[in-house]
């Protein structure tokens, strides 16, 4: 049976690296055999503000309501998208707040610290592009965009394993080191969809299954 893979675009540009390398690793994926859908955050119609936190419902929009049926369809969650001041962008983090909500993406348990994890059973890469070196980010400003989705969101919703792929410098990037990002981001989709072994491949960035 086909994976099913979502590719979530967190840049509000459909013509940005991030949508190229978005793009790049949807159509390996289906050349690897993957069940492939897109979501382009740039594309939706939808408020990013979660008006009242969590204390009044606040009804979905169309494209939030597919978006969640997307989001429980796959079964592993793709994230392409850039760092800018240290974080997720702002439409991103907006999604986000809107989609993963009490009820869908995890449920605290009455008169227990304790919660339910409701997405679990999926994996998830990240695809960050930035313009710091990635040992930069790493090291000196203590990766907080990736700690934030991987530990902060996806882990406690029971999203993983999560693998990060950091791509940068992109300030001062040749169109050829460019292209060698959205090849490798075309190699990690074509794994991921053929990947069917029930282990873990040395080496990759690929969940088998």
């Amino acid at each position: 049976m086909a994976k099913k893979v979502l590719v979530v675009l967190g840049h509000p540009a459909a013509n940005s690296l991030c949508a190229r390398i978005a793009r790049a690793y949807a159509d390996g994926a289906r050349d690897g055999g993957a069940d492939v859908r897109m979501l382009a955050l740039g594309e939706l119609q939808f408020s990013p503000l979660l008006a009242a936190g969590y204390r009044e419902e606040q009804l979905l929009e169309p494209d939030l309501q597919q978006a969640q049926r997307d989001i429980l369809w796959a079964e592993h969650l793709v994230w392409v998208y850039p760092v800018w001041w240290g974080g997720m962008p702002a439409l991103l983090k907006g999604f986000i707040d809107r989609v993963f909500l009490p009820g869908f993406a995890f449920r605290y348990r009455k008169g227990s610290r304790a919660w339910d994890r409701l997405l679990a059973g999926r994996t998830a890469e990240l695809l960050v592009t930035m313009d710091s070196p990635p040992w930069y980010y790493r090291w000196v400003t203590r990766m907080p965009a990736h700690v934030q989705m991987k530990r902060a969101i996806l882990d406690f919703c029971g999203v993983g394993p999560v693998r990060v792929h950091s791509m940068g410098p992109v300030l001062g990037a040749s169109d050829a080191r460019k292209a060698d990002w959205q090849a490798q981001a075309r190699r990690l989709g074509e794994r991921q969809g053929v990947s069917a072994c029930g282990r873990w491949w040395p080496l990759s960035a690929v969940w088998c299954r």
